[in-house]
C-alpha cells in the first residue's frame, strides 16, 4: 500500500504561490494515479486536479484552470501541485488521493495540509 506523505502549504498573501507536496512510501507511487483535493470550512470537498501514473494525462476543475498544475516526478516518488495567482477562495485543507489507474475508489490519503491565502 502506498503511503502519502504531505508537504508544503500555509500562509500567503493574494496573487502569491506555493507548492504542495506528496511524497510516497511503501509502494511506487508511479503505480497509481494522483489526485488533489480541498475542503474549506463548512463545505464539501472538492476534487481540483489529477494526474495520471505515467504524468500524461492532467485533470483541473475549472476554478483552478491556468492557476495550479499537477505534476510528478516517478524517480522521486513525488507529486506536486504547485499553485500560482492564489485566491482567499482558496484557502482550505488540501489533500493528495491515491488511485489505481481506472478504478474510482481512493486507496490511500495523505494527512492534509492547510493553505491560507490572505486579502
Amino acid at each position: 500500500q502506498v503511503q502519502p506523505v504531505q508537504s508544503g502549504g500555509g500562509l500567503v498573501q493574494a496573487g502569491g504561490s506555493l507548492r504542495l507536496s506528496c511524497a510516497a512510501s511503501g509502494r511506487r507511487i508511479s503505480n497509481y494515479d494522483m489526485d488533489w483535493f480541498r475542503q474549506a470550512p463548512g463545505k464539501e470537498r472538492d476534487l481540483v486536479a489529477g494526474v495520471s501514473w505515467s504524468g500524461g494525462r492532467t485533470y483541473y476543475a475549472e476554478s483552478v484552470k491556468g492557476r495550479f498544475t499537477a505534476s510528478r516526478d516517478n524517480a522521486e516518488n513525488t507529486v506536486y501541485l504547485q499553485m500560482n495567482s492564489l485566491k482567499p477562495e482558496d484557502t482550505a485543507v488540501y489533500s493528495c488521493a491515491a488511485r489505481v489507474p481506472g478504478r474510482t475508489e481512493y486507496v490511500s490519503w495523505g494527512q492534509g495540509t492547510q493553505v491560507t491565502v490572505s486579502s
